[in-house]
C-alpha cells in the first residue's frame, strides 16, 4: 500500500490575520530519497511568529514562500529511508522540512538529535532555534551582565521565556511583560522572573517605572508597538535594546515605528536587530551551555504541544497571534512521536 504525504501549501498571501482560505491541504505519494538524501517522517513541527513574515511578498532576510509551495517550517523527525552514509533509519533529526508529514532532505541540512537527552519538542525550543535566539540576543546583542535590569516582552512565549531565564542565570534582575495573570504567574513562579507586568491589566509605562526605577539596562523586544515605546521611555544610560521580533505588528498593513526613539539619543543607548543565523559558527558551544543549564535545573523548558496532526496547522498557527500559547508552540504531526 502506497503511503501518502499530506502537506500544507500557501494558497494566498494573507491580508491581516491568516485565514483558512490562505492555506491548501494537499496529498502526494511519500517520496523515495535520491543519492545523498534521506526520507524523514515529521514528528513535531515548530510554529513561530516569523512564519507570518515568510507569507508576505516583501523584502526580508529570506525569500517569501511562493504561492503553491509547502509552507516553510522547522521540524524534528525520524529517518525512515536513507541513501546518505551519515544517517541511518531510526535516527532523529531536525531540519527545515516544511509543514508536511514526510520530507526528502540532503544530509548537510540536517542536525542529528538524541531523544534520550531531552523530549523531542525541546529540540525545537530551548535546545533549538528558540533557545539560540534568546541566548545570542541577550548575551551577544544585549551584552547582559550581572547587576543589569533586563526587561523581556512576550516573556511567556518561546524566546522570551528562555531569555528571561538566561538573564537570571547571569545575575540580572529580570522583569517580564506578558498578557494575563496566568502568564505573569508562570513567568515569576516557574521561570524565576523577579517581577511581571500584565500589559492587559497594568499601565505599562507606570509599571516599568515602578519595577525598574533606575531604568532598563537591556530591553529584549519580541512585540514592538506600544510596549516598545514604553520601554524606550524608561531606558537607563547606555542601555541596549534588542530587536528580536514585533508580533504586535506582523498582521498590520503598515508597520508602526517607535515614537520614543529620541530616548536612544538622550540615554546614549543603542537599538539593534539581529537574526540567529548570524551566529551559526557559535551554535554548538551555545547548545552545549544551554543543555548544561537544562540538566542542572537552572533552565526550564516549556513546550505547548498541540496534538492535532498536520491538518490542524492553520488553526494552531493562529494561537501565536491570539496569545494562547505558553512557552514554545509545537504541533504534533505523527503518533510515532
Amino acid at each position: 500500500m502506497e503511503m501518502t504525504n499530506q502537506q500544507v501549501r500557501l494558497a494566498a498571501r494573507p491580508n491581516g490575520l491568516p485565514k483558512e482560505s490562505d492555506w491548501e491541504l494537499t496529498s502526494e505519494p511519500v517520496p523515495d530519497p535520491g543519492d545523498g538524501q534521506v526520507t524523514v517522517e515529521i514528528l513535531m513541527l515548530s510554529l513561530d511568529p516569523a512564519m507570518r513574515g515568510w507569507m508576505t511578498d516583501a523584502p526580508s532576510y529570506m525569500p517569501p514562500v511562493a504561492i503553491g509551495d509547502v509552507m516553510r517550517a522547522v521540524a524534528v523527525g525520524q529517518v525512515v529511508a536513507s541513501r546518505q552514509p551519515d544517517y541511518s533509519e531510526g535516527d532523529h533529526v531536525v531540519g527545515a522540512f516544511g509543514a508536511q508529514e514526510y520530507a526528502v532532505a540532503d544530509g548537510p541540512g540536517l542536525t542529528k538529535v538524541d531523544p534520550s537527552l531531552a523530549p523531542l519538542p525541546t529540540f525545537l525550543g530551548a535546545l533549538g532555534m528558540t533557545g539560540l535566539t534568546a541566548y545570542f540576543g541577550l548575551l551577544e546583542i544585549g551584552q547582559a551582565k550581572e547587576g543589569d535590569t533586563v526587561v523581556v516582552s512576550g516573556a511567556a512565549g518561546a524566546v522570551g521565556s528562555v531569555a528571561g531565564q538566561i538573564a537570571k542565570i547571569k545575575g540580572c534582575r529580570a522583569i517580564a511583560i506578558a498578557g494575563g495573570a496566568e502568564k505573569c504567574r508562570f513567568a515569576v513562579e516557574e521561570l524565576g522572573f523577579d517581577a511581571a507586568i500584565d500589559y492587559k491589566a497594568d499601565a505599562v509605562p507606570r509599571a516599568l517605572r515602578r519595577e525598574a526605577p533606575d531604568g532598563i539596562d537591556v530591553y529584549f523586544d519580541n512585540v514592538g508597538g506600544d510596549i516598545l515605546d514604553a520601554a524606550l521611555a524608561n531606558l537607563a544610560m547606555r542601555a541596549r535594546v534588542v530587536l528580536c521580533g514585533a508580533i504586535s505588528q506582523y498582521n498590520e498593513d503598515r508597520t508602526r515605528g517607535p515614537s520614543n526613539y529620541m530616548m536612544l539619543l538622550v540615554r546614549r543607548a543603542r537599538m539593534e536587530g539581529f537574526l540567529v543565523f548570524d551566529f551559526a559558527s557559535k551554535y554548538q558551544d551555545a547548545i552545549a551551555e544551554l543543555a548544561g543549564w537544562l540538566s542542572a535545573g537552572k533552565l526550564t523548558a516549556r513546550e505547548d504541544v498541540v496534538d492535532g496532526g498536520i491538518s490542524a496547522f492553520p488553526t494552531t498557527f493562529l494561537r501565536l497571534f491570539r496569545g494562547e500559547n505558553v512557552g514554545k508552540l509545537v504541533l504534533k504531526v505523527s503518533d510515532a512521536a
